[in-house]
Order: C-alpha cells, then sequence, then structure tokens
C-alpha cells in the first residue's frame, strides 16, 4: 500500500513532469509564431491545457513504464506542435530555425535554474509540510528539466539538436553535415532506442547528471 510520501512523491513527478515536456513543445510553436508562423497558435497548441498535448505513449506510456521499473531517471514527450519552418526560415533566415529549435531546450534549462534557485531559498526557511512538498516539486523539477533538456540536445534525428546543427550547417554552408543528416534521419529513432536501451546511455546522459549534481 502506498504511504502518503510515496503519492506526494508520484503526484510531484507527474505535475513536474508535465510541465516540463509541454512548456517544451509550447515554447517552440511561440518562438515560431514570431517569426510569423501562426500553425501552432491556429491548432490551439499555444495553450497550457495539458489535454491538447498529451501524446499517450511518449506522455503516459513512456514516463509510467520508466517510473514502475525503477529507472534511475524518467523522460518522455509531448504530442510535437506543428511549425511551418519555412515561413520560420522565411522570416528570420536560418538563425530563425536554430532559435525554435532550440526553444524548447531553452526553456527546460532556465525553468532547472529558477527551480534550483527557489530549492536553494527553501533551504534556509523554517521547515514545513508545505515547504516539503514544495522542495520535492522542484527537486523533481530540476531533474526532468535538465533530463528533457540533455536528451533533446542529442544530434540525432528528430531531436532538436539534430535540428538545430542541420540549420546552423545550412547557415554557413557545411553540406558534409547536412548529407549525414540526412542519411541517418531514416534510422533517428532506432539509434535512439538502441543508445537508451544499452550501457551508451551512462555516456549521453552524463552530462545531464553533472549538470544535476551541480544545481541540486
Amino acid at each position: 500500500m502506498l504511504s502518503e510520501l510515496d503519492i506526494i512523491k508520484i503526484l510531484a513527478t507527474i505535475v513536474s513532469l508535465m510541465i516540463a515536456i509541454i512548456g517544451h513543445e509550447i515554447m517552440h510553436g511561440y518562438v515560431a509564431y514570431k517569426y510569423g508562423d501562426s500553425t501552432a497558435k491556429d491548432a490551439g497548441r499555444l495553450s497550457i491545457n495539458p489535454i491538447v498535448h498529451v501524446d499517450p505513449i511518449g506522455t503516459i506510456l513512456v514516463p509510467a513504464v520508466l517510473y514502475i521499473s525503477g529507472a534511475p531517471f524518467l523522460f518522455g514527450w509531448a504530442k510535437p506542435v506543428p511549425v511551418n519552418i519555412q515561413t520560420v526560415i522565411y522570416n528570420g533566415g536560418y538563425k530563425a530555425g536554430i532559435a525554435v529549435a532550440l526553444a524548447g531546450v531553452t526553456y527546460n534549462f532556465i525553468l532547472a535554474i529558477a527551480a534550483s534557485i527557489l530549492l536553494g531559498f527553501l533551504e534556509t526557511q523554517q521547515h514545513s509540510l508545505g515547504s516539503a512538498l514544495l522542495a520535492i516539486f522542484l527537486m523533481y523539477s530540476v531533474i526532468y528539466n535538465i533530463v528533457l533538456g540533455v536528451f533533446n540536445l542529442w544530434p540525432f534525428p528528430p531531436l532538436d539538436g539534430s535540428n538545430a546543427l542541420r540549420f546552423l550547417a545550412m547557415q554557413f554552408r557545411w553540406q558534409p553535415v547536412v548529407n549525414v543528416l540526412n542519411k541517418i534521419e531514416p534510422v533517428g529513432m532506432i539509434l535512439l532506442i538502441i543508445i537508451i536501451a544499452t550501457p551508451l546511455s551512462q555516456w549521453f546522459f552524463m552530462p545531464a547528471r553533472w549538470l544535476i549534481n551541480i544545481l541540486l
């Protein structure tokens, strides 16, 4: 039977992970909107209503399986926000494409830093049930935002890091880089599964563990 602390941890996990992954997607659409692409806005995807962003697999199934299996970290994803990247590039160039690609990651890192600062402030206050609950939520916010941010920076399609690298290469006409990304794009998801399901994940998530240790 779940204890009260277990229930609190589960709720903190769900809320912090939802804020991390849904906000991540909203920021892609918001930055694209700033560059003249209203696709996400017209589709109602700039809303903070979590229902419009939930992906049954990425938002529910994957985090649940990782939690039940006792994985050392959780991550997931929301339904991708639609972006007309051609409109974005037309209005702002490849730099705008990079900005849209990195908008979600930037959101995650800023949120993690903010949560870390608030957590440090709480440690100087008198302890109460409310502050303890908030501390658990903030701790998970740091962890999940860092994991999500680092994961999305991996240079494998269709992750944000790959998209940012592609636009950067196009900006500076590094065609060999674009060619490599085009070649691995059809097998990008397979590469991600192999990394996540093997000891390779220890190496690829090393920056996440380093940043979490600093912030916590």
